[in-house]
């Protein structure tokens, strides 16, 4: 009796002993600024990839965020009509999306965006697609 006692409170325990914010985010992505570099955490695959962020003169947002709205092809009406393919926003007009500039990345290039390759940027949004804004966590970092 008091074996399947402990039984029952050691998978309690572990049911529940992970962070409420852990088990909600099956999707992360995690871009540091410092290296122009996005590691995306999905299941248990991890990918790292190059990024473009904001140029001087122009602003990334530092913070933690989930996904707002996806399109899956925007055209910026601030930045003359520029393409913005499998455009992830997080935090009002800012998006991780695809770019044809893939020379850039690497450095900041932007005009505050996140900018990958675009296979990149379709692949991050079919993950984004697919778990749902709500299980997805995009971490802005120096």
């Amino acid at each position: 009796m008091k074996k399947t006692i402990l039984m029952a409170i050691v998978f309690v325990t572990m049911l529940f002993g992970t962070s409420g914010q852990g088990w909600a985010a099956s999707l992360v992505a995690n871009i540091d600024v410092s290296s122009q570099t996005m590691t995306v955490r999905y299941g248990f695959s991890v990918y790292r990839w190059s990024v473009s962020t904001a140029r001087p003169g122009y602003f990334t947002p530092r913070g933690t965020y989930r996904p707002q709205r996806t399109a899956r092809m925007w055209y910026s009406r601030k930045y003359h009509m520029s393409p913005m393919p499998y455009s992830v926003f997080f935090h009002g007009g800012y998006a991780i999306h695809g770019t044809g500039a893939v020379r850039q990345l690497g450095r900041p290039a932007s005009h505050g965006c996140v900018r990958l390759h675009t296979a990149n940027a379709a692949a991050f949004y079919a993950m984004v697609r697919e778990v749902g804004f709500g299980n997805t966590r995009i971490t802005v970092t120096n």
